[in-house]
């Protein structure tokens, strides 16, 4: 696809008359226009969500640039350029030519690593946003994340218009708060340039180097014995097909409706499930026991603000980094699940996969990890 974005229009010397040409060169000028409007850039094309982005993309005739810190994967249809996301002059040959960037990088929640959050996830995007500008780019689609409104308390079927969160979960979801603020406010339609920002939210599907290998690693070490709370507390989990899907939606609407710029819009499966059912099927498909004994909701929290005091109090002689925080607590024991109304009304969205498929088809791809009785 990037030797037909690339191709030369046919030079209209070659034809016999010049009343032939005329049409011809018009069609040719569309047609490189149009390949233009679908030459992109995944900014993190290497990474869990960057790879389903990028095979979604080839998939539908875009040509495909990927920028990221390493080469995840091969594929001769895919240009790669390495660097460092803070450096416009690493970043700006990636972007140069491209109509669209997707900005998919993002450290792993669970480094617990803030300068790096900080780095990536605010100063990285600030970088990202001006290179855009540089290069002529005209849409920018950030992946955000709907914690970006979630305090530790319920949320049932929220909107976009909820605020953003003054007491973040935690420091990486408060550099999300600060990257989805920059890229909106960013938008400038008066400038061609326009951008938007997708929330979703519990992302999994084949090849997630973090929810599925997580849990079971815990299983092994038999952590996944005591459910927090009655169990009846619904979250959203999204196929990592169906947030591709939202990307690519807001990404081709925002070509045709200019007002979609500088909005949020929450992407999920669109069927909240309850936390600890969804764990248990991931779990029992792979043949480990589900979690069976319940801890109440308010036991867990205070203890695991008790064990975070005290990892505070020793870290000056012990670094620990527990894995029972009052965070994780809140995750797994609250309500939050969210409204994709917005998604549907405003660019068609409806989720490609249902969770009875995005479930087995995760499980069959992790049958490698299966407990061997």
């Amino acid at each position: 696809m990037e030797q037909a974005a690339d191709e030369p229009m046919n030079n209209p010397i070659t034809q016999t008359h010049l009343t032939e040409n005329i049409p011809k060169v018009s069609t040719d000028t569309e047609k490189v226009s149009q390949n233009q409007a679908k030459k992109c850039t995944v900014i993190g094309g290497s990474g869990f969500l960057g790879q389903h982005m990028v095979e979604q993309l080839l998939a539908r005739g875009y040509a495909v640039n990927v920028f990221d810190m390493r080469q995840g994967f091969d594929n001769p249809r895919v240009q790669f350029f390495l660097g460092d996301l803070c450096s416009q002059q690493d970043l700006y040959p990636a972007l140069k030519g491209v109509s669209t960037v997707f900005h998919c990088a993002s450290p792993s929640p669970s480094s617990n690593d803030k300068e790096l959050f900080y780095r990536v996830n605010h100063i990285g995007t600030k970088n990202v946003i001006e290179t855009c500008k540089e290069a002529g780019v005209q849409k920018l689609i950030l992946t955000s994340s709907a914690s970006v409104i979630f305090e530790g308390v319920d949320i049932k079927n929220g909107t976009e218009d909820l605020p953003y969160a003054v007491n973040p979960i935690d420091y990486y979801t408060e550099t999300k708060i600060l990257q989805e603020r920059a890229v909106l406010g960013a938008n400038d339609p008066e400038r061609n340039f326009l951008t938007t920002a997708i929330r979703p939210h519990g992302i999994f599907g084949p090849r997630d180097p973090q929810l599925v290998p997580i849990l079971i690693e815990a299983a092994q070490k038999g952590k996944m014995k005591f459910v927090i709370g009655n169990g009846k507390n619904l979250v959203d989990f999204t196929f990592v097909e169906n947030v591709v899907h939202g990307h690519i939606l807001a990404a081709e609407h925002l070509s045709q409706d200019t007002t979609l710029g500088g909005k949020a819009f929450h992407i999920t499966n669109d069927e909240p499930i309850p936390f600890w059912t969804f764990l248990s099927r991931i779990l029992t498909g792979l043949n480990y026991e589900a979690p069976k004994y319940h801890i109440p909701y308010w036991v867990a929290y205070y203890l695991a603000v008790l064990l975070s005091l005290l990892v505070t109090v020793i870290s000056p002689l012990i670094q620990l980094q527990p894995t029972f925080t009052p965070m994780r607590v809140a995750l797994a024991g609250t309500f939050h699940y969210y409204s994709c109304e917005r998604a549907k009304k405003l660019m068609g969205y409806r989720p490609l996969v249902t969770m009875d498929e995005a479930v087995e088809r995760t499980v069959q791809s992790f049958h490698h990890l299966r407990k061997v009785e």
